[in-house]
């Protein structure tokens, strides 16, 4: 934001942006710059997250907490704080609910409150196709979906911007979610097969998993030299997605290390020191150049997306500039 429209919004006072407008505003291709911005960043050091509060909080078997950090490159400081509450869906709720709090980084005021919740989705779904963009090998012609929930839709449509895909293989633990899914690539025009775990592994060239998992639906013997994988659902102490072993045989990339070994896919061959903390990437570096991503078509690599705060800061930034210019934000002086 200029320095003239940040002393007009905060001449205006705090600017909310609802869940309405971001879905409006905020499109998949402003998700994956800002989303691939900050991992450059957090790579150069130059952005940092604080420290993850998660717990489960005895009520509704939902898990809460906050994430937060600050980007210098971007002047974007603040949190997001929600959870993920499983039974929202019968109530016609989205299971995750979060909010964004921005704060002017120079002073420290409250700036910004945004709706999390589709932003949520669509920042989940850019650290993927970021990974997708910059790991998976170019002739990927299969994508696998490991899961048919409400946040694989928003997987589906940004990884097919990534990659020429000519089908979608999926596998869900609730078959009757996978229509859902279907439908998303019908509408893309991709043929759609639902399959089991093992023959997806088969087909896929590029494997997706966004599941609440906390045990491997993966083995590591069922993937095929060249695939990539992006594990989008462990972003929790015990969760878990694809055999610990599989990290021993892939070269592994992160959005945050100290998230991928504690909370992350990782976590699991990281406790059984089947690999080192040393062999995980962060993807910032191959985005930066720094170090290499794939090296071979017959390489496996495998994306540990734990989802860190300074993704929602980001794309929450972003959409409180739009709603700004477009004319979109409403106010409240505190």
């Amino acid at each position: 934001m200029s320095n003239s429209q940040d002393s007009l919004q905060t001449s205006k006072g705090v600017s909310v942006v609802s869940e309405d407008v971001c879905q409006e505003i905020m499109g998949r291709s402003d998700a994956f710059t800002a989303v691939e911005n900050v991992f450059a960043a957090m790579a150069k050091n130059t952005a940092y997250n604080f420290d993850v509060i998660r717990e489960a909080i005895g009520h509704e078997d939902a898990l809460y907490g906050f994430k937060s950090g600050f980007d210098r490159d971007g002047m974007v400081l603040g949190l997001k704080s929600g959870g993920y509450w499983p039974g929202n869906m019968a109530k016609g709720l989205t299971n995750h609910q979060s909010t964004v709090i921005l704060f002017d980084p120079d002073t420290g005021k409250l700036k910004s409150l945004v709706g999390g919740n589709y932003l949520t989705a669509v920042r989940t779904a850019a650290s993927s196709a970021v990974s997708i963009a910059h790991l998976a090998r170019k002739d990927s012609k299969v994508l696998g979906m490991i899961g048919a929930g409400h946040q694989s839709t928003f997987q589906l449509r940004a990884a097919v911007e990534q990659r020429d895909f000519e089908k979608v293989v999926c596998w869900n633990f609730h078959p009757e979610q996978i229509p859902n899914l279907a439908a998303v690539a019908e509408e893309l025009g991709l043929p759609f097969e639902s399959v089991t775990r093992e023959e997806l592994c088969a087909q896929a060239d590029v494997i997706i998993t966004i599941t609440s998992a906390f045990e491997a639906l993966i083995e590591k013997d069922w993937i095929k030299p060249g695939t990539h994988i992006a594990c989008m659902g462990t972003d929790t102490k015990g969760k878990q997605e694809v055999d610990a072993q599989l990290l021993t045989v892939a070269k592994v990339f992160t959005d945050e290390l100290a998230q991928s070994i504690t909370i992350g896919e990782a976590q699991h061959a990281i406790s059984r020191k089947l690999i080192q903390q040393a062999e995980i990437v962060p993807i910032g570096e191959v985005i930066n150049g720094t170090k290499p991503g794939r090296t071979s078509d017959t390489e496996i690599t495998l994306f540990d997306g734990t989802g860190v705060g300074l993704q929602d800061l980001a794309v929450a930034s972003v959409a409180a500039d739009l709603a700004e210019e477009k004319g979109l934000a409403t106010y409240f002086q505190l």
